[in-house]
C-alpha cells in the first residue's frame, strides 16, 4: 500500500495482493524503492561480476559517490580504491561536469525559445515530463548529461593509449539511483548511450569502504582530477554559474518538481530562464542508491568542495569549440511518452471517458487503495479498461449488498402483504 500511495504517476497497483507496476506510466524514480517496507522492489543495477564481458572498464563515479564518505576521505583516494575494487581506471567527472555547465550557459546566451528551459540531466525528470507533461518537452535543454561526455571521451582516450576497441571498454557508471541505470538502456535523446551500464553505490560502498582504509598516504593527486564546481553537481543549485540568481529556479524532490512543472505548465514562471530539477531530495546526494542521509550528504559535499581546487578542469577555447561542432549536444529529439488514451478511436474514448466519470462520481472519492488503485479516478480508470472489476471497491460492494438485502426485504413484504391479502 506505501508503494503504491508513494507512486507519483499512479504507476503502482496491488493485485492478487502483489505489486503490480504499469510500464507506461513509471519513471524510475525510486520512490517505491524508498518507501517498500519488505524491500521487495529492488533497481536493475548490474554486480561487479557481470563486467567480466569487457577487456578493460573505467569507472565514472558521480560526485554523489564522494559524499558517502568523510570530507576528510580525498577523492583521489576513492579513485585509488575503486581500482582496487577491480576497475581498469577511473575517470573523474568534474572536467565534464565543467564542459557541460560551460555548453548550458552557450545554449542560454543563444536560445530564443519558449522559456523558462528545463534542465535535462535528472532522467527521472525527463521522464517525469515525457509522461504528465508532454507538452513541455520542447522545453527541456538538449545538451547531453556528464555522465556522458566523461564516458564517450574516456572509451576514446583509452582505446587509443590501449589500441583496445571502444566497444570492448566498459563505462560504468557508480549511480546513486535506478533512474540512470534505465537511462543507459534506454537513452533518451541519443541513439545510444555512450555508458554501457550502472553499479549502484549501495552495492559498491561495503567492497569500496574496505578498499578505501587500506589505500595509503600519497596518492599523487589527492584530489583524483575533481574540483569544487564538480562536485558541486552531486546537490541543488551547482549550475550555471552565469546567470543571475533570479533568473534560474533550482528545485529538489519529486513532489516539489511536480509544483513547479504544474506552474510551468500554467505559464506562470516565464520570468526564470532556467529550472534545475531534481528528482532526489537536495540533488543526487538524495538518490535512493546511496547509504548516507541526503542532507548529511550534502553537508558532506559542501566542506569536500571548500578543499578542493577551483578549478579550471578544462580548456574553455576547446570546449567553446566543440560545443560549436554539437559535441554536446542530443542526436535525437526528445519525444513526449503521452500514457495511453483510454481507446484507439477518438469516439470510443470519449465513450470510455464518459463512463470513468460516471463511475467516478458514484465512488465514495475517500482514495482509500482497498481497490488496488491509489485513487477513486485511477480505479474508475482501471474499471472502464477491463483491468479491474467494480466490486473490487468495498463501498460499491457493500451498496450492492444493501441493495440486495432491501430488494429481497421488498419481496418478503410484497409476499406477506398478497399473503394476508388471501386470508
Amino acid at each position: 500500500m506505501s508503494c503504491m500511495r508513494a507512486c507519483p504517476t499512479d504507476a503502482v497497483r496491488v493485485r492478487k495482493a502483489h505489486a503490480v507496476k504499469l510500464a507506461d506510466r513509471c519513471i524510475d524514480c525510486g520512490e517505491c524503492i524508498n518507501v517498500c517496507p519488505r524491500a521487495a522492489i529492488v533497481p536493475l543495477t548490474e554486480q561487479m561480476t557481470d563486467l567480466s564481458k569487457f577487456d578493460r572498464t573505467v569507472a565514472i563515479p558521480s560526485p554523489a559517490l564522494y559524499a558517502q564518505f568523510d570530507a576528510d576521505v580525498p577523492p583521489g583516494v576513492i579513485s585509488a580504491a575503486l581500482k582496487q575494487c577491480g576497475f581498469s581506471d577511473v575517470e573523474c567527472l568534474s572536467p565534464a561536469c565543467d564542459e557541460v555547465t560551460a555548453a548550458t550557459e552557450m545554449f542560454l546566451a543563444e536560445y530564443r525559445g519558449q522559456y523558462p528551459l528545463i534542465s535535462s540531466f535528472c532522467p527521472t525528470v525527463v521522464r517525469l515530463i515525457q509522461v504528465k507533461y508532454p507538452e513541455l518537452v520542447d522545453q527541456l535543454l538538449p545538451i547531453l548529461a556528464p555522465r556522458e561526455v566523461s564516458a564517450r571521451d574516456a572509451k576514446v582516450r583509452m582505446s587509443e593509449q590501449t589500441g583496445i576497441p571502444p566497444d570492448r571498454i566498459g563505462a560504468v557508471y557508480i549511480t546513486p539511483c535506478p533512474g540512470k541505470m534505465v537511462a543507459i538502456l534506454e537513452h533518451p535523446g541519443m541513439a545510444k548511450s555512450n555508458l554501457d551500464t550502472a553499479v549502484s553505490i549501495s552495492d559498491l560502498f561495503p567492497t569500496l569502504a574496505a578498499a578505501v582504509s587500506k589505500v595509503g598516504d600519497g596518492e599523487p593527486d589527492m584530489s583524483g582530477g575533481e574540483t569544487a564546481s564538480g562536485i558541486s553537481w552531486a546537490f541543488m543549485g551547482g549550475f550555471p554559474r552565469s546567470l543571475p540568481a533570479e533568473n534560474t529556479l533550482p528545485v529538489a524532490g519529486l513532489r516539489n518538481v511536480i509544483r513547479i512543472l504544474d506552474d510551468v505548465e500554467k505559464g506562470k514562471l516565464r520570468k526564470y530562464a532556467f529550472i534545475e530539477c531534481h528528482a532526489c531530495a537536495e540533488g543526487c546526494v538524495g538518490g535512493c542508491l546511496t547509504v548516507e542521509n541526503p542532507y548529511v550528504a550534502r553537508g558532506k559535499a559542501i566542506r569536500l568542495r571548500q578543499r578542493l581546487p577551483s578549478g579550471p578542469a578544462f580548456d574553455r577555447d576547446l570546449t567553446a569549440r566543440r560545443y560549436r561542432e554539437g559535441s554536446y549536444l542530443m542526436d535525437e529529439p526528445l519525444a513526449a511518452r503521452p500514457l495511453r488514451p483510454l481507446a484507439s478511436d477518438v469516439a470510443s474514448a470519449i465513450s470510455k471517458m464518459k463512463e470513468r466519470d460516471r463511475l467516478l462520481a458514484s465512488l465514495p472519492g475517500i482514495d482509500c487503495g482497498a481497490c488496488g488503485a491509489p485513487s477513486c479516478r485511477a480505479f474508475a480508470e482501471d474499471v472502464v479498461l477491463d483491468e479491474a472489476e467494480q466490486a473490487l471497491c468495498v463501498f460499491s460492494w457493500q451498496r450492492e449488498v444493501l441493495g440486495r438485502i432491501d430488494d429481497l426485504a421488498r419481496l418478503v413484504k410484497l409476499q406477506r402483504d398478497a399473503e394476508g391479502g388471501n386470508r
